[in-house]
């Protein structure tokens, strides 16, 4: 994967279950609200990130090419 990505975590869905945090722990954070934040929001693909978005319980965490703005994860359907 020479791809570049945009990540983002939509906090008003978001419910701070941390898995995310267990899936990439290098890629997001807590809040002391216990709402994610990416660590870095432009990243080189990452295989770690994108379990971490499918593992969302809520799927909050979008990916998006960088250079494109197409979406990584959740697929278009």
């Amino acid at each position: 994967m020479g791809d570049r990505w945009h990540v983002e975590v939509d906090r008003s869905v978001c419910i701070g279950s941390g898995m995310c945090v267990n899936h990439a722990p290098d890629a997001f954070r807590l809040d002391t609200a216990r709402q994610s934040h990416p660590e870095t929001p432009d990243t080189d693909a990452n295989e770690k990130v994108l379990a971490a978005a499918e593992g969302c319980p809520v799927e909050a965490i979008m990916i998006t090419l960088l250079d494109s703005g197409e979406p990584v994860f959740p697929p278009e359907e």
